[in-house]
């Protein structure tokens, strides 16, 4: 994917409910962690990007 497609983080809380969302999919399903990002008012794009392509996923800062 070309890298002008991904765009800088700029919204800290944001961030941190997505990477719950993330590790609440790796723990217990899919299906928990949609909901768990609806609940916090994620956009519904950035929901499918984050648990259902990975491979999309902003890399980590480390």
């Amino acid at each position: 994917m070309p890298a002008d497609l991904y765009q800088a983080r700029t919204d800290e809380h944001c961030r941190a409910v997505v990477d719950r969302g993330i590790l609440v999919q790796a723990s217990f399903n899919t299906m928990c962690a949609i909901e768990y990002l609806k609940s916090n008012n994620i956009q519904p794009h950035i929901i499918e990007r984050v648990l259902l392509h990975p491979e999309q996923r902003r890399k980590s800062p480390h």
